[in-house]
């Protein structure tokens, strides 16, 4: 069968530390993994781990990855852990309308994309980053700037 093609459904996603697997399973021999920094050389680490499981000496067979990328997904503690902040301040931004809206709601709580919540996290530290907080410039004013403590 020289110069057959064959098309294997491949899973990838990003994992938490940043780098990426993949997963394919292949019928009759298991599943076949791979992982790499970036998700180019994850899907070329994948395709030879499928070129090494598939093809027998002299079997040139073209492999077609049909790709589907999971995405991240965040609940209220992952939100606060990428934000800062504690779980009880994410409650209370969603209550008042001023956090990203979940991508579902379950009976066990709110979940969005991870990378909704990095967008916003980037986006209220670049907001927040400019303006000093309210009471930033008393408290430094009453212990007699920065530094006045010390020695």
């Amino acid at each position: 069968m020289r110069g057959c093609s064959v098309d294997i459904r491949v899973s990838i996603r990003e994992e938490r530390r940043g780098h990426w697997s993949a997963r394919a399973a292949l019928q009759g021999r298991g599943d076949v993994t791979a992982s790499a920094a970036t998700r180019q050389r994850c899907l070329a680490a994948i395709r030879r781990s499928l070129h090494r499981a598939l093809d027998r000496p002299g079997e040139g067979r073209e492999i077609v990855l049909v790709v589907e990328i999971e995405p991240v997904l965040a609940g209220v503690a992952e939100a606060a852990e990428v934000m800062g902040w504690d779980k009880r301040r994410v409650v209370t931004y969603i209550d008042r309308g001023r956090f990203p809206e979940p991508l579902q709601s379950l009976a066990s709580g709110r979940i969005w994309l991870r990378s909704d919540i990095e967008a916003f996290a980037e986006q209220w530290r670049g907001r927040h980053r400019m303006r000093p907080s309210p009471g930033s410039a008393r408290a430094a004013s009453r212990s007699g700037g920065e530094g006045a403590n010390q020695g």
